[in-house]
């Protein structure tokens, strides 16, 4: 226990100073090249849960993956052109091989009188499948905010019907969950954006379903910059927003976050006591066109993030960089490229083109990686494991 306090404070010390919780090895993006001059993983497929028609809806976004009782399922948020708009709802498909999927079915129904429901992602204990949904009861563009509710399943076809989810007291948490828990030495972990507005904070519980329990974990969030201070008093929006996590090979779990102050770079925090206290976000050197970010570990314990490197706005290439033990990151593959980039079919609000809002599971042997491409087109890349360990 002394050595791993210790290690805590020192690592809090390090941060203070302003060192980051990892480092990318010069050079592993090339500006200027194409796809920024990153290659594709040996056996890297992509496939399709589900493409829009004319007579279809025709925006889609949010994608989260899960592995249950041998399937893979995929959620995201649907709706008939816009994004975030009134009639938004919460779609699921069901694959038996990641390759073929079936049609959509409805998890959580387009809201009423102004309430929108959107992708709150998945979590199991291997025996119940939990689906959330988040909330905006004012609607997503009022700014005000939202919550989670959950629905369970043991065979992924029957659904409960919608609760909220609860904290240590008992009482609703007051925010919605991000996509993506991960269970990181017995404790599962993510974040919730509080309300009123979206403040980002780390979370933690150990109810194995993720639904009672939740705990806020101390973090300070980074002040707002002055320029931005009005729109951002406005909406209550944290400079960290839609955080991952992976662990380090030291123990210690690191939050990375899309940086709301436009730097392009990821955001990054650190808790080496099971997601109690973390260290103050500070700037890493991780390139991120601010598209979301899945971060985690391989089996063999390899970190990994998967987002857009880009120090600008479009959300291409998509790749997955990896670090043997969370410090330094320094191989990056490709995962979609400009190249293999379909053409923007249907117009609609907040659409363009790129490779939007991924999220990761490994299953099968793969790193399976969802996403929107062009914020209509559901899709997933599929990498074999054994490249991505150096194996």
């Amino acid at each position: 226990m002394m050595i791993r306090n210790l290690a805590a404070a020192v690592a809090a010390l390090a941060l203070t100073a302003g060192a980051a919780p990892y480092t990318v090895a010069p050079g592993l993006f090339e500006a200027g090249e194409p796809d920024l001059g990153l290659k594709s993983s040996p056996g890297t497929e992509t496939f399709t849960v589900f493409a829009p028609t004319e007579g279809s809806d025709k925006f889609s976004n949010g994608v989260v993956l899960i592995p249950f009782q041998g399937r893979l399922y995929a959620q995201w948020q649907s709706s008939a052109r816009d994004e975030d708009s009134a009639d938004t709802w919460v779609a699921y498909a069901v694959s038996d091989d990641g390759r073929t999927w079936a049609a959509p079915k409805a998890l959580a129904p387009a809201g009423r009188g102004g309430v929108m429901r959107s992708s709150g992602g998945w979590w199991t204990d291997g025996q119940t499948l939990v689906a959330y949904a988040n909330v905006w009861p004012e609607g997503f563009q009022s700014g005000a905010g939202g919550y989670a509710e959950y629905r369970i399943s043991r065979d992924g076809v029957t659904w409960s019907r919608p609760r909220r989810v609860t904290g240590a007291d008992g009482a609703p948490v007051e925010g919605v969950i991000e996509q993506d828990p991960h269970l990181i030495d017995g404790r599962v972990m993510t974040a919730f954006h509080l309300r009123p507005g979206m403040i980002a904070r780390p979370f933690f519980t150990d109810d194995p379903l993720g639904l009672t329990g939740w705990t806020q974990g101390q973090m300070e969030n980074l002040p707002r910059d002055a320029s931005n201070a009005a729109a951002a008093h406005e909406r209550r929006l944290s400079r960290e927003i839609e955080p991952s996590l992976f662990r380090r090979a030291d123990g210690c779990a690191v939050m990375v976050f899309r940086d709301e102050e436009l730097s392009f770079r990821q955001l990054a925090s650190e808790s080496c006591d099971l997601g109690v206290s973390w260290t103050t976000p500070v700037l890493t050197a991780m390139p991120d066109a601010r598209a979301k970010q899945s971060a985690g570990n391989l089996p063999g314990g390899t970190a990994y993030l998967v987002n857009a490197p880009n120090s600008d706005r479009p959300r291409l290439p998509l790749a997955v960089t990896l670090s043997a033990d969370g410090r330094t990151f320094d191989r990056s593959f490709r995962l979609r490229g400009q190249d293999d980039l379909q053409p923007l079919r249907f117009e609609g609000k907040y659409k363009r083109l790129g490779y939007h809002y991924p999220k990761s599971v490994v299953w099968n042997g793969a790193l399976w990686v969802g996403y929107a491409a062009n914020k209509e087109d559901v899709q997933v890349t599929r990498v074999p494991l054994p490249a991505l360990e150096g194996r």
